[in-house]
């Protein structure tokens, strides 16, 4: 498994405090997918949980993880635009 590097990070705030993070790549994608998400089960979530794990596995590219993403986080009310 690799990281699968982001083309331009995601920015997602987390927390109570809304910290920003800047997601780079899948294996921090998944970290936050699976540790840290404050509406887990959705269909957007697990579409970017499973898109992150394939790119991560070389079975993605990981601009296309990178859309399910964003697509996950604009659902959750995360997403920093």
């Amino acid at each position: 498994m690799y990281e699968a590097s982001f083309s331009r990070p995601v920015p997602v705030a987390t927390g109570i405090s809304g910290e920003i993070k800047n997601l780079a790549n899948a294996n921090q994608a998944v970290d936050l997918l699976t540790k840290h998400w404050r509406s887990a089960g959705s269909q957007k979530h697990l579409a970017a949980l499973r898109a992150c794990r394939q790119a991560m596995n070389g079975g993605m590219a990981a601009d296309v993880a990178r859309n399910a993403l964003v697509d996950a986080v604009r659902e959750a009310r995360m997403l920093v635009e």
